[in-house]
């Protein structure tokens, strides 16, 4: 993280994703060919760092990288699903149409389902990468931003 990021920069993709400062992101799926830019955006809107797969306690929101040869997306969903405080929300992110490791919007959409998830929004959030906002019916009842 710079010292002189500015939470407030638009040039941040991390914008985009609704997260705010002190909360807890978890990321899940995390590899080498994650987007960086994004990572360090999380990080400097949030003012903490991305914890990972072994944290143990609540998180706001969380960062699930997937591609298609990452196995079953139902059940990434539901292990992300594990410590996400009530009204948090999981943002997928999966390669775009054309990289290694695509996902079809059906197969995202059917997870979902399956996993007690409503898909809320998409956003091409990365050079390589889509996001998918998808929440918890507790979350989509409590009011969107």
């Amino acid at each position: 993280m710079s010292a002189t990021a500015d939470p407030a920069d638009k040039s941040n993709p991390a914008l985009r994703l609704g997260f705010e400062q002190g909360q807890i992101i978890q990321e899940l799926g995390y590899d080498e060919d994650s987007d960086q830019d994004l990572r360090e955006g999380i990080e400097e809107l949030t003012g903490t760092e991305l914890v990972d797969e072994d944290y143990d306690d609540v998180a706001d929101g969380v960062l699930l990288w997937h591609r298609d040869e990452d196995g079953d997306l139902t059940d990434a969903l539901v292990d992300a699903l594990e410590y996400l405080a009530e009204g948090g929300l999981i943002w997928l992110l999966t390669p775009k149409t054309g990289r290694d490791g695509h996902v079809e919007a059906h197969e995202i959409a059917d997870a979902a389902k399956t996993a007690g998830l409503s898909q809320t929004s998409s956003v091409a959030i990365a050079k390589d990468w889509a996001g998918t906002r998808l929440a918890t019916p507790k979350a989509t009842k409590a009011g969107k931003r």
